[in-house]
């Protein structure tokens, strides 16, 4: 397992390159770790060396996952979640267990939780339904992160007119929170329910825009006509 990883590193720290790491913490605001390689070499790297464990059990691939998960590099934890992608057929209801340990234990800015949660819990979740439930509860933790992963969890499900009672639900458990990046992430989720009912998010809008951080406010009714734009952003007497 070992020998596998450390080949990934090797070539992560060859191909990464200064320019790439100054470019990509950019968009972080606090310091990360990264090797300086873009999306599509990650990718790319994901898709080589799963065939070299691709015939594992699926423990030990989560076994691999982990050590990616655990450098904290950022295109490391990109190769985990491209790898537990590849063996989505193979998802059980326990593997919510270690999906939820991930989230607590490493997902430590946005990239990583718009990775992990915006496609793999998303997607778990369209096959375990009953586990959507659990989010109410991510949405109320003290980790800002597990509150971000609550509302981009149902990103993916909400673009295709899932969950929609559920993405209403954690909106208005994450209505007033402080953090930006929470604001973004439901901001972002009532997007994508736009896509599949854009008048009852537009409702929920003018309901409670009073109390709505503009952040929010701004992401959710970014896919809307200029109309709707203009009655939500307009400020009630």
């Amino acid at each position: 397992m070992q020998s596998v990883i450390k080949t990934i590193r090797k070539e992560l720290k060859t191909i990464g390159t200064e320019d790439k790491r100054i470019s990509i913490r950019r968009f972080f605001v606090h310091e990360i770790k990264v090797h300086g390689v873009n999306a599509a070499e990650v990718k790319k790297l994901a898709k080589t060396y799963f065939a070299q464990i691709m015939h594992l059990p699926k423990k030990e691939i989560f076994d691999h996952c982990e050590l990616l998960w655990q450098s904290g590099y950022l295109e490391e934890s990109g190769i985990a979640c491209e790898w537990v992608k590849r063996i989505h057929q193979d998802l059980t209801p326990a593997d919510w267990i270690v999906f939820e340990r991930w989230v607590d234990e490493y997902i430590t800015n946005w990239a990583r939780c718009d990775n992990f949660c915006g496609g793999t819990v998303g997607a778990f979740l369209e096959v375990y339904p009953q586990y959507v439930r659990q989010l109410r509860i991510w949405a109320k933790s003290a980790n800002l992160w597990k509150r971000r992963a609550a509302a981009v969890s149902l990103t993916g499900p909400a673009r295709k007119g899932l969950f929609h009672d559920e993405v209403f639900d954690i909106a208005k458990i994450l209505l007033l929170d402080k953090e930006d990046m929470v604001q973004k992430g439901y901001g972002w989720m009532l997007k994508e329910a736009s896509n599949f009912d854009q008048q009852s998010v537009f409702q929920f809008i003018l309901q409670h825009k009073a109390e709505m951080p503009r952040t929010s406010l701004r992401y959710a009714i970014e896919k809307m006509p200029k109309r709707m734009k203009e009655r939500a952003m307009k400020k009630d007497k």
